[in-house]
């Protein structure tokens, strides 16, 4: 039988780590191809590990809610197959002990202590002892191999967070562990040997999912979801990290209103599409990006990186409320027929929980509707590295005046406010303000006549 080990595999330029969040797998558990066998979850999307192998699940090396970096082992899949690194203990058989020189009292007296000691070795270590004390995969696998008791390791005192023993810990008390030594078979013969210890295999225990707690019998105290934990901490860092500064501008999409209300019904017969504002704003928003590309920047320190390819990034809700950022590439290469598809396909798999790691990477400026909960403005805040961040806000019936030739008037016009949000580091209200002045004259220009 061969081992694989199964990866933590890389999930985009900037990704380092991963948390586990469930096995789907159990040790034992057989394991076809491309299977899915465990669920992690990074700063910005959850995703599938497939096997790579079909196979048997063996070991399990992190637990659930481990945090595991990039390209680490996560489990030990065993395959059908020959195995070069795996070194096979010599079974002892009659045959070789009748060949041995050595007599069979001191035969029995061997394989009694080798019996002793694969019985140490098999033993298993719990992750936690009576006390509470709680130890690592490693820690356990070398206190099995080395034939310490858990009632050892209760007296070895952690150096780790919460007094938890390390790898230096335990190797330092087998180092020094004076008058109890380790358990070794005498060499007699090469007809006999001791086996070789084999590692444990760990299951991981159930998570414990923590009950709301009532506080004066009304209130209740919930802890933060993990994606609630990370986007309030990238929420502050991105205040702290940028000097945010705002502007805001009307914009009148009556004739946008107009075009769509008369072109929807065939566009979805011909393309399979539903047509929304948003990949209409989203095309428009791309265009004035390629005659302002200083929008288009990342800040390093004190370096500007200028972006080459302009991927406007999508705020969508997911159904816990809270808000991912599925990626469109190069978005300024696609007509409005291509951008549609992008954004119904990116928007349906985010209300899904289906994105792919990569599809989440790599945006260099991103639009947000906050007119779809019903809000006029918004103050988005910028999605770090980025140095700019749009929002959309509700389109409404409004009264304005309209000039003519022939004179002012009231009418009802279909306006929207759009609210820019800039890193005011590298970005000056000049830069900041034409921005959204020109992305106003863009869509006040829509052709009312065109085809799509």
């Amino acid at each position: 039988m061969a081992r694989f080990e199964l990866k933590l595999p890389k999930m985009g330029e900037s990704v380092a780590e991963a948390t586990i969040t469930s096995w789907l797998k159990e040790v034992g558990d057989t394991i076809e191809l491309d299977e899915a066998v465990v669920e992690i979850a990074t700063d910005k999307v959850d995703s599938e590990v497939p096997s790579e192998v079909e196979g048997t699940l063996v070991e399990i090396l992190f637990e659930k809610d481990t945090v595991v970096a990039v390209g680490e082992t996560i489990a030990v899949i065993e395959t059908e197959g020959e195995d070069g690194n795996t070194d096979a203990a010599p079974a002892v058989t009659s045959s070789a002990v009748e060949k041995s020189s050595v007599d069979q009292a001191q035969i029995e007296e061997v394989e009694k202590t080798i019996e002793k000691a694969t019985e140490i070795i098999a033993t298993p270590i719990s992750k936690t002892s009576e006390s509470g004390k709680f130890y690592s995969p490693l820690v356990r696998n070398i206190a099995q191999t080395e034939g310490v008791s858990m009632d050892e390791l209760e007296t070895i005192a952690g150096t780790g967070k919460e007094g938890r023993v390390t790898k230096d810990d335990i190797l330092g008390y087998i180092e020094n562990k004076g008058n109890t030594p380790k358990v070794n078979a005498p060499v007699i013969s090469s007809a006999v040997e001791k086996p070789q210890p084999t590692k444990q295999v760990q299951t991981p225990a159930p998570a414990v999912k923590a009950s709301p707690v009532s506080v004066n019998g009304g209130d209740e105290i919930v802890e933060m979801s993990r994606m609630g934990k990370l986007i309030a901490k990238h929420m502050v860092a991105s205040v702290q990290t940028s000097a945010h500064v705002q502007s805001f501008i009307e914009i009148d999409v009556t004739n946008i209103v107009k075009w769509r209300t008369k072109v929807k019904d065939a566009f979805f017969k011909r393309e399979g599409e539903k047509l929304t504002f948003t990949p209409i704003l989203m095309q428009a928003v791309a265009s004035t990006i390629k005659k302002y590309p200083l929008i288009n920047i990342a800040l390093d320190g004190e370096h500007i990186i200028k972006k080459k390819n302009i991927n406007l990034g999508m705020a969508a809700a997911l159904p816990d409320g809270n808000l991912i950022v599925p990626v469109i590439k190069n978005a300024d290469q696609l007509n409005l027929v291509g951008i549609t598809k992008a954004v119904n396909d990116l928007a349906t798999r985010a209300r899904n929980n289906a994105l792919k790691p990569d599809e989440i990477q790599d945006g260099t400026y991103t639009v947000t509707n906050v007119g779809s909960f019903g809000s006029v403005m918004g103050t988005p805040i910028i999605n770090q590295p980025q140095v700019a961040i749009l929002a959309l806000g509700a389109i409404r019936k409004v009264p304005a005046v309209i000039e003519t030739p022939d004179g002012d008037f009231i009418g009802i016009r279909q306006k929207m406010f759009v609210s820019h949000s800039y890193d005011h580091r590298v970005v000056n209200g000049a830069l900041g303000g034409m921005f959204i002045k020109t992305l106003k004259e863009t869509l006040e220009a829509w052709d009312v006549h065109q085809d799509f």
